[in-house]
């Protein structure tokens, strides 16, 4: 899947940046690895790709099309990981440099961005009515809501697989209805417990360990694994959406497929 807008504009990579930084209200977050500009390349940029990580299929493509800049939730310089540029690692940043590519990431900043964060996002596209924050999580995390009818378990599995195109893993009781729901989009199975203690009758999640069957099964909560890329692939191309329609630049939206 992919989504392209032609832009006639040009802005450079600091005002691009300061702009982010800015709009994401990136300093307000305590993050697992640095966000906004993680690889400088040219000054002025004219196009942008928006992808959910930054893998080399997605910078290959993204040059492919002589974007000036990368846009990713999942990039670079993780926290505890090997600090050596080799391998992969290395790979990935000689071919953004080769071709003078920026690369930005944002990741709980885009989780957390109330109009275009992937939460924000996911209610959107699921119809959830009154999305909002629970705050006792702190930056804005941990979301909830609720649907305009109630519906079993089966039907709003049905509902995840159009929305997102893959077959989520579900967990629950399925004579118990739905109607109240939670969700963190990505790696986020462990609010299972602080969703149960809100009281909605469903979680979605990305990802899924051992221990979340037995939290759901014995808290009486649907749980619902959708899939880690899957539940964060609208932030992103939603931000760049953004950026291409306020800065009139051009802007590819690149899915790069992934199962988990």
């Amino acid at each position: 899947m992919s989504t392209y807008q032609q832009g006639k504009s040009v802005i450079s990579r600091q005002d691009l940046s300061s702009y982010l930084d800015t709009f994401l209200n990136v300093s307000a977050f305590k993050d697992y690895a640095p966000n906004g500009l993680q690889v400088e390349g040219k000054g002025q940029i004219r196009t942008i790709v928006t992808g959910v990580t930054a893998c080399q299929a997605l910078i290959e493509q993204a040059v492919a099309v002589n974007a000036d800049a990368i846009l990713v939730h999942h990039g670079f310089f993780w926290k505890n990981e090997l600090e050596v540029i080799t391998g992969m690692k290395y790979r990935r940043i000689k071919a953004l440099m080769d071709h003078d590519i920026s690369l930005f990431g944002y990741h709980l900043p885009l989780d957390a961005h109330h109009g275009i964060g992937n939460n924000a996002q996911l209610a959107y596209q699921l119809g959830i009515l009154s999305p909002r924050v629970y705050e006792p999580v702190a930056q804005d995390l941990l979301w909830h809501g609720h649907l305009e009818h109630p519906v079993t378990a089966t039907e709003f599995s049905q509902l995840l697989n159009n929305v997102l195109k893959r077959e989520p893993l579900h967990i629950g009781d399925n004579s118990k209805p739905i109607s109240t729901i939670a969700w963190c989009t990505g790696g986020a199975q462990d609010y299972i417990d602080q969703a149960a203690q809100m009281g909605v009758d469903a979680f979605i999640s990305g990802e899924v360990s051992e221990r979340t069957y037995h939290a759901a099964m014995e808290q009486g909560i649907h749980y619902f694994a959708a899939g880690h890329h899957a539940t964060e692939q609208f932030g992103i191309e939603a931000l760049g959406q953004h950026l291409a329609s306020k800065f009139d630049l051009t802007h590819h939206f690149i899915d790069i497929v992934n199962p988990v």
